[in-house]
């Protein structure tokens, strides 16, 4: 039987989602140890990759399980008894064989938190600190990003994908109580998009890049920065099939 969970995790903890062979602190390393002390072998298939220090609060994976674990609500809690407490599974329920957790998916969407105010040691790892945001100024600069573009230069080589266009469907900001959040929904994003975009967009906050440089290089006519944003605010939040 082919189960989606979807799954929680704080990714300050782990050198990011997928199995590394040097290492098994990893968020799928830790999966397939829970997995493996209930007699699981299954494959995990997960939505997308998340990069070290990224969080999500809704991650997304599909297993298939052996017959004689029928009872869900059981395994849930099973498994949750195996993991580290900064990993959480939220639901487990029974799909289609057809169900793929990547390519199944139709939407991904992320949200970047920016704190104006002092943060603390303890929140360090969880929000990125901006002394100033001008909302209309950034708000602007998104606009750029949403429809169908070619972003092959807003992305960190490497990322083995075999195209680099992607349609954006929201890009926006808003406040939240002394927070401010960047959220991006699209078909897909390519390795570091995000966090390279969001720095793109932190820079024309402070003035030292102009709209018009982000517009040339989503034209993919002169590069003008490949730096990327602080992961910890960065926080997968959502998959729509």
């Amino acid at each position: 039987m082919r189960v989606k969970i979807s799954l929680a995790y704080d990714g300050s903890r782990y050198l990011g989602f997928q199995v590394q062979s040097q290492t098994s602190q990893t968020v799928a390393g830790a999966l397939y140890e829970a997995l493996g002390a209930l007699h699981i072998e299954s494959k995990i298939v997960a939505s997308g990759r998340t990069d070290k220090d990224v969080h999500a609060t809704r991650q997304i994976i599909h297993i298939d399980l052996p017959p004689y674990w029928s009872d869900l609500k059981k395994l849930k809690q099973q498994i949750n008894h195996k993991l580290p407490a900064s990993i959480r599974i939220k639901t487990v329920q029974s799909v289609p064989n057809e169900f793929h957790a990547r390519y199944s998916a139709l939407k991904r969407s992320y949200c970047y938190i920016i704190s104006t105010k002092d943060i603390s040691v303890f929140q360090s790892s969880y929000l990125h600190y901006e002394p100033f945001i001008n909302m209309p100024l950034i708000q602007e600069a998104l606009k750029l990003f949403y429809g169908t573009h070619d972003f092959e230069y807003f992305q960190k080589t490497g990322g083995g994908t075999k195209s680099s266009i992607r349609t954006i469907f929201s890009a926006r900001i808003y406040a939240y109580h002394e927070f401010y959040i960047l959220r991006f929904t699209a078909n897909g994003f390519l390795r570091s998009q995000i966090r390279m975009m969001v720095e793109m967009l932190l820079r024309v906050n402070n003035g030292t890049l102009s709209i018009y440089q982000i517009k040339e290089q989503l034209e993919k006519r002169k590069k003008h920065s490949f730096k990327l944003a602080n992961p910890a605010g960065l926080y997968l939040t959502n998959i729509t099939y």
